[in-house]
């Protein structure tokens, strides 16, 4: 008993050093975009290609990207990033089966907590592009509508990337989640649907210029 009460209160401690760790790099990062997909996707998929041409749109109109590290998507997003004006970092996660952080970072984290780790995604990103991606994909959409929805944050921008790909999931939030109440008809406008690189990038523009007028809105806890 007494040597679980020990692994208990040193995991605390241990949460603690990763939030410290993760405030101190970050906290002069500036405006940052994190780019978030599935870590599957190969080098030869159209939507790797895309995010790498986002990231670089991006970086050189001195936003810095934040992935989460990893390969596919998360390596595409950094790849795009490196070299072209802004941070690209990296927020790598310890996982059973090792994740090897991809090469192309100027920053690197690594964490052994997902809620750590998301707590450092959405304090320092201005907006979220969401690329096709599984269960860690859609679990950061959907917290980031949930804390816009609870008014936990102040909202911004949450782009889905390719509507081919999200068409049956609006389909069933609109047909099944609306329809039952689960969700109101407001909720739909939290997120934009974008097909090209080029949409991208005004979006979270105008947004920015927005932020500016409003400095006392850059901390994005309302809480």
């Amino acid at each position: 008993m007494e040597d679980l009460k020990t692994s208990e209160a040193w995991r605390v401690f241990r949460i603690q050093a990763e939030l410290i760790d993760g405030i101190e790099t970050l906290i002069d990062l500036g405006p940052a975009v994190s780019i978030f997909g599935s870590a599957r996707l190969p080098i030869t998929s159209q939507y790797y290609q895309d995010a790498i041409i986002v990231a670089q749109n991006l970086s050189r109109a001195k936003f810095s990207i934040i992935s989460g590290g990893g390969p596919g998507i998360m390596a595409a997003a950094n790849k795009g990033a490196y070299h072209q004006g802004s941070k690209s970092v990296g927020l790598n996660i310890a996982l059973p089966h090792e994740q090897l952080p991809n090469p192309t970072q100027d920053i690197s984290l690594r964490f052994r907590y997902f809620f750590v780790r998301k707590l450092m995604f959405v304090k320092y990103s201005m907006s979220y592009v969401v690329f096709p991606g599984g269960f860690g994909t859609l679990d950061e959409f959907f917290e980031s509508l949930t804390l816009i929805q609870t008014e936990k944050i102040r909202p911004f921008p949450v782009i889905l990337y390719g509507s081919s790909f999200w068409a049956g999931l609006i389909d069933w939030l609109k047909e099944q989640v609306l329809e039952t109440g689960g969700i109101d008809k407001n909720d739909l406008n939290l997120f934009h649907i974008v097909d090209t690189p080029e949409e991208v990038l005004p979006i979270i523009q105008e947004y920015h210029a927005r932020l500016s007028e409003h400095p006392e809105h850059e901390n994005r806890f309302t809480v």
